[in-house]
C-alpha cells in the first residue's frame, strides 16, 4: 500500500466548519463591542464639546456660547484663535468645517441660542450614531454642562436633531 499524504477531503471540511462556528460565536461580540467603545467616544466628545463651549463664551464674550461647532475648531493651520473663523478649542475632525462633524462613527453638531442674535445665551450640543450598529446612544449636553445620553429609539438608528436646550434636558444624565 501507498502512504498518504497531506489531508483528506473529510479532514479539510471539518476544519473548516470548526472555524466558521468560531467566527459566528466571535463576530456579534467584536460588533458589540464596537458600538460599546464608539459609545464611550461619543460621551467623551460631548464633555469635550462642554468645555470648549464654556471656555469659548469665556475667551469670546460679545459672541456668547458659539454658533455651531466650526466655531469650536479652526480651518487653518497654524490655528490662529478668532470668534468667527474658528477658537482652536477642538482638533479639525470634531471643529469640521460642515456640520455635522463626524468622530467615532458619531455625527455631532453645536447650536447656539437663541439663533443668530448675539451674544449667543446658550448652546446645545448633540451627537447621534452615523449609522445603526455604530452605537446605541443619543448624546446632548447645554449649558448647565451635564451630559445626558439616552438609547437610541430604532435600535441605532438617529434621531431627528436636538435644536433645543428643552429637548435635551429631557435626556437621563449619563455617569462618570
Amino acid at each position: 500500500m501507498r502512504k498518504q499524504k497531506g489531508f483528506s477531503l473529510i479532514e479539510l471540511l471539518i476544519v473548516v466548519a470548526i472555524i466558521l462556528i468560531i467566527a459566528a460565536i466571535a463576530i456579534p461580540s467584536l460588533v458589540r463591542s464596537k458600538a460599546t467603545a464608539n459609545e464611550a467616544a461619543g460621551a467623551a466628545t460631548i464633555r469635550t464639546l462642554i468645555t470648549a463651549a464654556i471656555s469659548y463664551s469665556n475667551s469670546f464674550p460679545a459672541q456668547g456660547y458659539p454658533s455651531t461647532i466650526t466655531n469650536l475648531g479652526s480651518p487653518a493651520q497654524p490655528c490662529q484663535p478668532d470668534p468667527i473663523l474658528g477658537a482652536c478649542l477642538v482638533d479639525n475632525i470634531l471643529g469640521c468645517g460642515t456640520p455635522p462633524c463626524q468622530k467615532s462613527n458619531y455625527q455631532f453638531t453645536v447650536t447656539g441660542l437663541p439663533s443668530g442674535a448675539l451674544p449667543e445665551t446658550d448652546f446645545v450640543a448633540f451627537g447621534t450614531p452615523v449609522r445603526p450598529n455604530a452605537g446605541n446612544r443619543d448624546y446632548c449636553a447645554f449649558s448647565d454642562g451635564v451630559a445626558r445620553g439616552q438609547t437610541t429609539p430604532a435600535a441605532g438608528a438617529p434621531t431627528a436633531a436636538l435644536t433645543t436646550s428643552t429637548a435635551c434636558g429631557a435626556f437621563p444624565p449619563i455617569g462618570n
